[in-house]
């Protein structure tokens, strides 16, 4: 008797809802039940959209990988083929490109990455970026092309859509104006 009473008492705490302090997963850093739930990381925002001393700072931290990371090793020779400028981070596009790069750096290297975590970051992202930001025809081009000839000039863009310029040009319009009437002959 004394044993089918013990059986049933454990069977009543097993069916029993855990303690709500405890986490049967907090050894795999999960929450328990009911409990709340592990504060998310503050999410990584571009570069571009970001204001003021915030985007100072992230430059400041972008300028000092790049200077002291990615060129020494990925930086290669200067040429007409491969510009770069010594004011890159004057060169929106290219502060956007090496921030992407920089935030994907971040993650693969990552032990949670795994082993292969910065194969795929040479593989996926510095590869590309760099194409992209040192082509002879990229946002570079009209910057230096030979270390003893240090330039830089930043490009103009394509002009605004015929859309955007439909839109100003009605807005500038006068309200009390309308359309030229026609006159009869």
């Amino acid at each position: 008797m004394d044993q089918s009473a013990q059986q049933a008492q454990q069977l009543d705490q097993l069916a029993s809802a855990p303690a709500p302090g405890g986490s049967p997963f907090a050894a795999f850093g999960m929450p328990g039940f009911g409990g709340p739930p592990p504060a998310a990381p503050p999410e990584p925002r571009p570069i571009l959209e970001l204001d003021g001393e915030e985007r100072e700072d992230e430059l400041d931290a972008l300028s000092d990988w790049v200077d002291d990371f990615l060129l020494p090793v990925y930086g290669a020779e200067v040429t007409t083929a491969a510009p770069w400028c010594l004011q890159w981070q004057e060169h929106d596009d290219v502060v956007a490109w090496l921030h992407a790069l920089w935030l994907a750096y971040q993650q693969h290297k990552d032990p949670e990455a795994g082993l292969s975590g910065l194969f795929v970051w040479h593989r996926d992202f510095l590869t590309h970026a760099i194409a992209a930001i040192r082509a002879p025809g990229g946002p570079l081009s009209a910057c230096m092309t030979a270390p003893e000839r240090p330039a830089h000039r930043i490009l103009p863009g394509p002009p605004p859509s015929a859309r955007t310029e439909k839109a100003t040009a009605s807005d500038a319009k006068p309200s009390g104006s309308g359309e030229p009437s026609e006159q009869a002959a």
